[in-house]
């Protein structure tokens, strides 16, 4: 598990802390998964920190919802400069508080429907509870550039959702397996074209 330090991990709880606060009145993440805000949901995200460390450029999160893993990445990641799309205007106010309580200098929202969105040529494009992988590959080559990584977190069914996709799409497939759920993956994707 990535390192962080105390002012890291103050951010981290206090973005707990907001989550928790909020998703009452917004779902962001499943009621039942509350008391796991930490384990579960902050510590999956931290550990897509740890496997992009490396990774430079300019990083979009695709349907960030709550901000799992984009509020995290911000946090665990200040080098980087994250890009949150969310079209839903309740998560995206949730978002905006987050990043201004958090004092958030490297992230930012917009709120639009990704395939609406003028191509935002990102390096590294991440998601996670979006959509089923064949319909996610559209979004992401949309936003990826040419030579671009997607960081996609998966749960149970990853395997048949990548069998799936490779019927409509070709890419690079690296599986990093999930800190909290060893059925659970990371999937690192590189080089996506047609099929």
């Amino acid at each position: 598990m990535l390192s962080v330090s105390r002012e890291t991990a103050g951010q981290l709880a206090g973005y707990a802390a907001l989550l928790r606060k909020w998703n009452p009145a917004i779902n962001l993440i499943a009621p039942s998964t509350v008391d796991q805000i930490e384990s579960r949901h902050i510590a999956d995200c931290t550990h897509l920190a740890e496997a992009s460390v490396g990774a430079q450029g300019k990083w979009v999160d695709l349907g960030s919802g709550g901000g799992l893993p984009a509020v995290v990445l911000a946090i665990a990641r200040p080098d980087l400069n994250v890009t949150m799309v969310e079209s839903d205007q309740r998560k995206a106010s949730f978002l905006r508080t987050a990043i201004r309580e958090l004092s958030l200098k490297n992230a930012q929202v917009i709120s639009q429907r990704i395939e609406a969105l003028d191509r935002l040529e990102a390096a590294h494009v991440s998601a996670r509870a979006l959509a089923p992988l064949p319909r996610l590959m559209s979004y992401v080559e949309r936003h990826l550039e040419t030579d671009g990584t997607a960081w996609l977190m998966k749960g149970r069914n990853w395997q048949a959702e990548v069998s799936e996709a490779r019927k409509d799409w070709s890419f690079d497939l690296k599986a990093h397996p999930s800190a909290t759920d060893p059925d659970a993956a990371i999937l690192e994707i590189t080089g996506i074209r047609h099929a």
